[in-house]
C-alpha cells in the first residue's frame, strides 16, 4: 500500500520503488511453490496502483478493499508505505495476516486535515491486537523523513516490537530502488537470493 506523503491527494506510484520491485511476485501472487504443491507460503499484497483509494487513503475504502477484493488473510504479507502502513496496522487490529511490512509508519494525523479526514486516527491504536494478529512485523524508517517525525516512527517500532531497519538518508522512501525491502521479504518467505 502506498499513498505518497501523508495527507497527499495524489498518487506516488509513478517512479516509486513499489513499481521497481521487478524481481518480486506480482500483486496478489503466491509463492511459485504454492501453485505446484500448495506449500502455504504467504502471498504479497501491495496497494497503491490499485483502483481502490490510490488517490486518497480513506480507511472506509482501503480496509474493505483489502478484505473483500485482495482477500488479505493469514497467508498475506501486506507491504504498507506511509498511509498504506497506517492501513496495514488498522487492518491487522481485526484480521490475522502473515506479516506487515511498514515503510514510513506514524501514529497521529500529524496536524494534517487530509490525515484527520482519513478515518484512521479517530481512536486509540490497539497495539496488542496488531501484535497478536501478525506472525511478523517489520518496519523501515528514516530519521531524515521530511514528513514524519522520528519520534512517531520509533513509537510504532516500540509499541509493535517490530524488527526496525533505521536509516538516516532515505527521507520518505520515495527513491526508485529498495533492495533492503526485497531482501527482508525474501528472507521472511525463505526465497533463495
Amino acid at each position: 500500500m502506498q499513498s505518497g506523503a501523508p495527507g497527499t491527494t495524489g498518487s506516488a506510484a509513478g517512479g516509486h520503488w513499489i513499481l521497481w520491485a521487478h524481481g518480486f511476485p506480482k500483486q496478489g501472487s503466491y509463492c511459485s511453490r504454492e501453485r505446484r504443491r500448495g506449500c502455504g507460503h504467504a502471498r504479497l499484497v501491495r496497494l497503491g496502483e490499485e483502483k481502490a483509494g490510490a488517490v486518497t487513503a480513506q480507511e472506509s475504502i482501503w480496509l474493505p478493499f483489502m478484505e473483500m477484493e485482495l482477500h488479505c488473510d493469514e497467508k498475506t504479507v501486506i507491504i504498507g508505505h506511509s498511509s498504506g502502513a497506517i492501513a496495514a496496522m488498522r487492518y491487522a487490529e481485526t484480521h490475522q495476516v502473515y506479516a506487515i511490512v511498514l515503510v514510513s509508519a506514524y501514529t497521529s494525523d500529524l496536524g494534517d486535515e487530509n490525515e484527520r479526514a482519513s478515518g484512521y486516527f479517530n481512536r486509540p491504536w490497539q497495539w496488542e491486537k496488531i501484535k497478536a494478529n501478525c506472525a511478523h512485523i517489520v518496519q523501515f524508517g528514516s530519521t531524515d523523513d521530511p514528513f514524519l517525525p522520528w519520534k512517531e516512527q520509533q513509537e510504532v517500532a516500540d509499541r509493535l516490537e517490530a524488527k526496525l531497519y533505521k536509516f538516516s538518508d532515505r527521507g520518505h522512501f520515495q527513491n526508485t530502488e529498495f533492495h533492503e525491502l526485497i531482501s527482508v521479504i525474501k528472507s521472511m518467505l525463505k526465497v533463495p537470493a
